[in-house]
């Protein structure tokens, strides 16, 4: 089984799970929002049925996406358990690193 963490942490996954949150969807649906082929986009959803995130039932000749519920669930604990206040802070801190830093160089390119 795919670690839910791993499978959620490329791009192209979150999209697609971030599609099927809004409701079910056909790999024909999907694909078409994304710049790949329909074949890939299978490739990715595999992966999620494999990390139990998404789950997969045929309807006709045609396989119908649906984000598991308790699969999310468990995401986000693991997210929650990974995120800290350490990261909370370092976040405060590139945020106030980058505002310093945007702040002289503004300055400078005013005539």
């Amino acid at each position: 089984m795919t670690d839910p963490f791993s499978a959620a942490a490329e791009p192209t996954r979150r999209r697609l799970l971030q599609l099927l949150a809004a409701g079910p969807m056909s790999v024909s649906e999907l694909a078409g929002r994304f710049p790949v082929t329909r074949s890939a986009i299978s490739q990715h959803l595999l992966v999620l049925v494999d990390a139990g995130l998404v789950e997969a039932e045929r309807s006709g000749r045609r396989r119908i996406y649906r984000v598991v519920p308790d699969g999310l669930r468990r995401l986000q604990a693991e997210i929650d358990r990974f995120w800290t206040t350490e990261l909370d802070q370092l976040v405060a801190d590139a945020h106030d690193l980058a505002t310093h830093h945007a702040t002289p160089q503004a300055a400078q390119e005013q005539p």
